[in-house]
């Protein structure tokens, strides 16, 4: 059984079909803090229910946490269960810090012998394919998945610049029930006009819909939403070009999910 969560957990990092049976997305204890040396706690997992902790782990192997200063913020107490990752991280500084867990790896599948075969990690595990293999195809897989946290007074968050992202128009960490925040997605530091994007309150375990909200990026790549309650939410797009960065990967799969917190006036 630990093999196969293993396993499980990989797969959803990695493949996009995996990716839309089980979601992805990482939890902070809180988004929002006063005082100096506050401390957080940071959940991981990989499931059906937003924010419930019931399929697999996480993997933590890019996380990526980006101080106000732009320096990078080291985690403490760094753990993986059989539900959940996670990891605590004390707020030295005063300001916004990102938190992401970031992945750039690849999936190949081929035959071999007349046997079907798999790989999936890092580019530089390709070398394990046979130079003659069979039916095979190479596929390009950048994923962000993050959330914001402040301490203090908010401050600006610098756009990444590569693959898909959300740059905050409003404040990350200062989204209220009733009013109305915008973002704008870009995909490699240029604005992605035309996207979709799917947006879940949590806590869908207890109620008997999903209550979606699905949004349009506009010409600039931006895109507005009006909070219909307080709590936790989960956005998520995702995106196909051929703007690989991989020898023989012929598509590249990019993908973003992000846990905002919405609340109360």
């Amino acid at each position: 059984m630990k093999h196969a969560r293993r396993i499980a957990a990989i797969l959803a990092f990695t493949l996009p079909a995996l990716a839309h049976a089980h979601d992805m997305w990482i939890l902070p204890s809180s988004t929002v803090l006063s005082g100096d040396q506050n401390w957080i706690t940071v959940d991981g997992a990989v499931g059906n229910d937003k924010f419930y902790f019931n399929h697999a782990p996480l993997r933590l192997d890019g996380l990526d946490i980006v101080a106000p200063d732009g320096t990078a913020a080291q985690p403490e107490n760094v753990t993986r269960g059989k539900l959940r990752s996670s990891f605590d991280l004390q707020l030295k500084q005063q300001g916004t810090y990102r938190v992401a867990v970031v992945n750039d790896g690849v999936f190949a599948r081929w035959k071999e012998d007349g046997k079907p075969r798999r790989y999936f990690g890092k580019p530089d595990g390709l070398s394990a394919v046979p130079a003659g293999a069979q039916d095979l195809v190479i596929q390009q897989n950048v994923g962000r998945i993050e959330t914001f946290v402040t301490a203090g007074k908010p401050t600006p968050v610098k756009p990444v610049g590569k693959g898909l992202e959300l740059v905050a128009v409003t404040h990350p960490n200062d989204l209220y029930a009733g009013e109305s925040a915008t973002f704008q997605l870009q995909l490699d530091g240029k604005p992605a006009p035309g996207m979709t994007v799917n947006i879940v309150p949590g806590g869908s375990r207890y109620r008997d819909r999903l209550d979606e909200i699905k949004v349009t990026t506009g010409n600039d790549g931006s895109f507005s939403v009006k909070w219909p309650q307080a709590g936790m939410y989960w956005v998520e797009a995702s995106a196909e070009d051929d703007k690989t960065t991989v020898p023989r990967a012929a598509k590249r799969h990019l993908s973003y999910a992000g846990t905002f917190e919405v609340l109360a006036q």
